[in-house]
């Protein structure tokens, strides 16, 4: 059985300030007093699950245990389909150390140059996942179906936003209102899963 979720302290067990951002724009609206791995000093669990949920549920399970609270994971990438699906679940090492979603944008740019791709299409793929401090979690996918454009455009967002167009739309992640974005985005699609079934 889905267990429910009480508005109170959430954790956000991300040290993305992007995504930061976004989910205490989903959340402190419902009730939710949202801190997050950065403000608390919490330590980086390395990533080692193959999936989006997988590294989801290993991300809010460790801020649950350290905290004593529940915590709110994101486990989220760019998925090209020309590229098999790359960069996926390495979305944010894409292009090596030391980060960077410039780097990243373009080494996807010429990764489908190399290839002769004439199909850009991509997903943006978003696993979110609450865990409890005894070890229960809860899991909820979204995403959201688009193409990719270069060059980037757009200072708005974060990531690859300013590369990805979704479908129906003109515009990048990048140039678009942020409150229009979230609203379409894949992890306002998976955060009408997860408030639909934990009852918020």
């Amino acid at each position: 059985m889905t267990r429910k979720l009480a508005p109170g302290n959430l954790i956000a067990a991300t040290h993305n300030s992007g995504k930061v951002k976004e989910l205490k724009a989903l959340f402190e609206p419902l009730g939710f007093q949202v801190r997050s791995a950065i403000e608390l000093d919490l330590a980086e669990p390395e990533e080692t699950e193959k999936t989006f949920t997988g590294n989801a549920a290993l991300k809010a399970l460790a801020a649950a245990r350290t905290t004593g609270e529940p915590a709110l994971s994101d486990d989220s990438g760019l998925e090209v389909f020309a590229l098999d699906g790359q960069p996926g679940i390495y979305s944010a090492r894409w292009a090596g150390e030391p980060r960077s979603f410039e780097n990243a944008m373009k080494k996807v740019q010429t990764a489908l140059v190399e290839k002769n791709a004439d199909d850009y299409s991509a997903r943006f793929v978003c696993a979110l996942a609450i865990g409890w401090p005894d070890g229960h979690t809860e899991i909820f996918e979204g995403e959201v179906r688009g193409h990719l454009e270069f060059p980037a455009r757009g200072d708005k967002g974060f990531g690859y936003d300013p590369i990805f167009v979704a479908e129906g739309e003109t515009i990048t992640f990048g140039e678009m209102d942020p409150d229009r974005k979230h609203a379409m985005s894949h992890r306002a699609d998976a955060f009408v899963k997860l408030k639909a079934a934990l009852e918020i």
